[in-house]
């Protein structure tokens, strides 16, 4: 006779996964997806799949696959997109503009870059997705950096911060979509020296 204490225990349900996961798992297959075959392969039917999702929990979340794909790159690019903070401005410049430059020239990064943006310009849904998860936090996190340089004097108090990043970021989305010139890390360090240093003779 098997007695009460030798019963198995009940089997449980699986029940359903907590959002936060099902979402990073959404993103991971869109990623896939993004950098082994570009923007037009974000499709809701593919991730869906891909995930294990529904594409109801899909629409319930973004507005196109577009807005998907976008946020789906920040979630890529942002652990390698870090900016140091050591206190030296030129050094963490340097060093955050060449991981840009290797982002943007190793493997299938940087055809994808140039593929959303391409893209954003006719698709608003994805350029102001683009704009929220990648293009604006990334430019909020350079803003602040400058600020903190400022406040420490090695930037001048009524120096352009906007103009700065523009200057900075802006030369390398140039190289990438306009490749008359080599994206490199030498170019990345010039870059921020010509920032930095200026173009007048002193």
């Amino acid at each position: 006779m098997v007695t009460s204490q030798e019963q198995p225990p009940p089997r449980r349900g699986r029940g359903r996964r907590p959002a936060a996961e099902v979402r990073a798992g959404v993103l991971r297959a869109a990623a896939d997806l993004l950098l082994g075959e570009g923007v037009k392969a974000v499709t809701f039917d593919r991730v869906a799949a891909a995930a294990g999702s529904s594409k109801v929990t899909l629409y319930k979340w973004w507005p196109s696959a577009g807005a998907l794909a976008a946020e789906a790159y920040f979630t890529h690019s942002e652990h390698t997109l870090e900016f140091p903070d050591t206190g030296d401005l030129r050094a963490d410049l340097t060093a955050q503009i060449r991981a840009f430059v290797r982002l943007l020239t190793e493997g299938r990064t940087g055809p994808v870059i140039a593929g959303l943006i391409g893209v954003a310009q006719t698709d608003p849904e994805l350029s102001a997705a683009f704009s929220r998860y990648y293009s604006g936090p990334r430019r909020a996190l350079a803003m602040a950096t400058f600020v903190k340089a400022r406040d420490r004097g090695e930037l001048r108090a009524d120096i352009d911060l906007g103009i700065l990043v523009d200057q900075l970021w802006g030369a390398c989305y140039h190289r990438l979509l306009i490749p008359d010139e080599p994206l490199t890390e030498d170019f990345a360090v010039a870059l921020v020296d010509n920032a930095l240093d200026g173009a007048r003779v002193r």
